[in-house]
């Protein structure tokens, strides 16, 4: 059982990077992509309808941690605790700066809740992704399950190592890139124009730079973490994740220089779902490494919630997760073609 719930919290998490990183990538290009008032609107508009039900994602897969993991969820919400502000005061922002943008007007506010929706995209772009390296790096876990890490301090892994250094801050800019390039792709989906145009543009060019940093952070997490290495080594089958990412990577760059903006999207997706998953199967059976002693770690085994409890909530999550897709499937059925603008602006 402890190994089923890794494998939907694994899934759980993927899907809403696969979904609310075009969102967050929507934000991080929407200011280079959209120059008008008018074309900025759009950008907005192409995320409008489902932005705020892809964080639901986030609360059920946060949920399904609480309760799968309470282990990891006490140690990673204490031990975590700066960051994890941060990141609430950042989706806060957000949201706030969609909501307002969107009832505001003039020269002064407009520009401003813009340029909140782009910084606060960024940063949870950077923060989301340093918060996966911490998990490969590993954190100081103690014999008991706890751990403290500052912000920052020498910059280097290691037992005394910050939640910053070199590594997952590498981390942090490859999730920025990528993210970056899925919100291209999806904006190139869903608007029309010069607004559809500079975006798949703007892919074109980043899909290089993921593809150089998809390299440097495979090479630096088997530098770090040697583990990884022998895992996917003994499990030969585990190479179909890192293949899935690749072949997606390989589908952006086909599919976007032919002008399909569908495809293209869809192989931004495939590219996040192999790298998370490749993620989540070298880590197996760790859900939190320990930097100081490996025996130290939280894994499904000591983490996991008692067998009866998981067999009954696993009954009550189907159910849920049925009515969370079948939400989804009818929002984006709601949403599709391109969105466009009247003559005021106005999204369409």
């Amino acid at each position: 059982m402890g190994t089923l719930w890794f494998c939907l919290v694994a899934v759980m998490l993927a899907v809403y990077v696969v979904l609310d990183g075009f969102d967050l990538g929507a934000g991080i290009v929407h200011l280079f992509v959209a120059h008008t008032d008018s074309e900025r609107r759009m950008v907005l508009a192409s995320i409008g309808p489902v932005w705020d039900g892809n964080e639901v994602w986030l609360l059920a897969a946060g949920g399904t941690l609480y309760f799968a993991f309470p282990a990891l969820y006490a140690a990673s919400f204490s031990g975590f605790y700066l960051p994890l502000i941060i990141v609430l005061w950042l989706l806060a922002l957000r949201g706030m700066a969609v909501e307002f943008r969107s009832h505001t007007s003039g020269p002064v506010w407009a520009p401003f809740w813009d340029a909140v929706f782009a910084l606060a995209s960024l940063l949870l772009a950077v923060f989301f992704g340093a918060a996966l390296g911490n998990v490969v790096r590993g954190v100081p876990l103690d014999s008991g399950g706890r751990f403290f890490e500052a912000l920052w301090t020498n910059f280097l892994p290691g037992p005394n190592a910050g939640v910053l250094d070199w590594y997952t801050i590498l981390i942090g800019v490859a999730a920025l890139s990528a993210l970056t390039l899925h919100g291209a792709l999806w904006v190139a989906f869903k608007t029309e124009g010069e607004v559809s145009a500079r975006a798949l543009h703007l892919a074109q060019r980043i899909v290089w730079e993921v593809a150089a940093l998809t390299g440097a952070i495979t090479a630096a997490s088997f530098y770090v973490q040697p583990s990884l290495l022998h895992h996917f080594a003994g499990h030969a089958w585990g190479a179909v994740f890192p293949a899935l990412a690749i072949l997606g990577l390989a589908g952006v760059v086909w599919f976007s220089r032919r002008g399909n903006e569908r495809n293209a999207f869809l192989s931004s997706c495939a590219y996040l779902l192999g790298m998370l998953t490749s993620a989540a199967f070298s880590l197996y059976p760790y859900v939190l490494p320990s930097s100081i002693d490996p025996s130290f770690g939280l894994t499904v085994s000591n983490a996991s919630a008692p067998v009866y409890g998981l067999r009954i909530g696993l009954i009550w999550w189907l159910i849920g997760m049925m009515l969370a897709t079948a939400y989804t499937a009818y929002a984006y059925r709601g949403f599709a073609g391109k969105v466009k603008t009247d003559a005021h602006g106005a999204s369409a």
